[in-house]
């Protein structure tokens, strides 16, 4: 679980980096939080692969919601388009992202260590 929380602090952590570069460009000051941002993420995501996290997942993970949100946000936040051909582009990549994640659960070797194992 503490895996999964410090992958959700990253996300957050490079979604108001990129944020904020684009507020940046009206508010220099946001410079200070978008360098704070991508330096506290990428920390914490070296957290989440010393917790054990796959690379292929929680790379994964990182940035399909990382492109979601902050596409969903610019909507919001800076009427960026966000039309629906985009969505399905969204979806897209999270279906894929889970296709990794179910991919790497079946990968995994079972708690006696039988399977799973490669020579």
């Amino acid at each position: 679980m503490r895996k999964w929380l410090l992958l959700t602090a990253a996300i957050l952590l490079e979604v108001t980096a990129t944020l904020s570069l684009r507020g940046a460009l009206d508010h220099p000051a946001l410079y200070v939080l978008v360098v704070v941002g991508y330096i506290g993420s990428f920390t914490v995501l070296a957290l989440v692969l010393r917790a054990g996290l796959a690379l292929g997942v929680a790379y994964g993970v990182w940035g399909a919601c990382g492109v979601a949100l902050t596409a969903v946000l610019a909507a919001l936040f800076f009427g960026d388009p966000l039309t629906a051909v985009m969505g399905v582009g969204i979806a897209l990549v999270i279906a894929g992202v889970l296709c990794v994640e179910l991919g790497a659960q079946t990968a995994r070797p079972s708690r006696s260590g039988e399977e799973g194992v490669a020579s």
